[in-house]
């Protein structure tokens, strides 16, 4: 039986956009499920006692861009640390996600197309008509654009807000395997050993 791994992640986040690939090696090699779980990064530090970027002491600031480096450099990545259209309204792109969601598809490009178009080319992934180009570039409708202002699609966003909540997380990325919490991409290769090792979940 294949476990499922609920995947908690904004487009907001270098660090998601820095292990996505890398995360979806390890679900792909161990043949998880992963259920994409799009946040809004505001409200979940806001509810858990993050501070936004801005808010944080300078040298919190400096050590995020050394760190960004290095992990660019460790996982081969090429991508800009402060991209022209950041920060930027995350909500349009996670809410076309979960109208992906809703309809059908597999999201899984979509997920690693929105953030490349964050953090590599530099797009401007809250402009409805970049995330129409995106939608043609992957042969997915233009209608998953009017499904993401939904009402559904919205409801699904506050529920994603709710259970991550729940389930004590409070950052981006986060990989939860039997309701344990990995939080940041430099997990992965824990979470690689969990699921290799069929342990029981580690609680508090």
């Amino acid at each position: 039986m294949s476990r499922s791994i609920d995947y908690y992640f904004s487009t907001h986040s270098p660090w998601a956009f820095v292990g996505y690939a890398a995360f979806q090696d390890v679900a792909r090699r161990h043949g998880a499920r992963i259920n994409f779980r799009p946040v809004f990064l505001g409200e979940l530090f806001a509810e858990t006692g993050g501070l936004p970027l801005a808010k944080r002491h300078p040298a919190r600031q400096r050590y995020r861009i050394v760190e960004l480096k290095r992990w660019r450099e460790a996982r081969g990545l090429d991508f800009h640390l402060s991209p022209a259209h950041w920060p930027f309204d995350t909500g349009p792109a996670d809410r076309l996600i979960i109208a992906a969601q809703i309809a059908g598809h597999d999201v899984g490009p979509l997920v690693g197309r929105l953030a490349s178009g964050a953090w590599q080319r530099q797009e401007n992934v809250a402009d409805t008509a970049a995330l129409a180009a995106i939608l043609a570039e992957l042969g997915l409708p233009e209608a998953l654009l009017e499904l993401a202002d939904s009402d559904k699609a919205r409801a699904i966003y506050q529920t994603n807000h709710a259970d991550a909540v729940e389930a004590d997380v409070f950052g981006s990325p986060s990989y939860v395997l039997d309701g344990e919490v990995f939080w940041g991409q430099d997990r992965i290769e824990l979470l690689d050993a969990a699921l290799s090792s069929g342990r029981a979940p580690l609680t508090p």
